[in-house]
């Protein structure tokens, strides 16, 4: 008999997945610009960090330590995102994801993944075009 599996462990199983992880982290920016929920995007972070290797994997990619990294995925303080986004929409701007096609910059490969490339938020000036994944 299969056994059952939380939405949660079902959920961090699909995000290991890059594409998949492209498509949920853009549709929480996308409910972001709707609804103002920034927790919501900084939960979803955590979610995608945990699914693709977790902060110690993280921190090997990036110049920020496992403490720093950790402090800033669960501050409940108001989230840098809301206040990047308050001043971007005021610009006539909104953060949207895309792939990196840089492999040295790629957690994604570190866990095994050989054609994944880490997303990242990039700017987008056109509102139409700016919520479209593009690989």
């Amino acid at each position: 008999m299969r056994k059952m599996r939380t939405w949660r462990e079902c959920l961090i199983e699909d995000l290991a997945d890059r594409e998949e992880a492209i498509h949920y982290l853009q549709a929480i920016l996308d409910d972001y610009y709707s609804f103002g929920q920034p927790l919501i995007v900084r939960e979803a972070l955590k979610t995608v960090v945990e699914a693709q290797g977790g902060i110690s994997k993280l921190t090997q990619h990036t110049d920020i330590s496992p403490q720093t990294l950790a402090t800033a995925l669960s501050n409940t303080d108001t989230p840098l995102i809301d206040a990047i986004g308050t001043v971007l929409n005021a610009l006539g701007y909104r953060l949207s994801i895309q792939p990196i096609a840089d492999e040295d910059n790629n957690l994604a490969l570190a866990i095994g993944e050989p054609d994944a490339a880490k997303a990242t938020a990039h700017l987008s000036g056109d509102p139409e075009t700016s919520h479209r994944v593009t690989n």
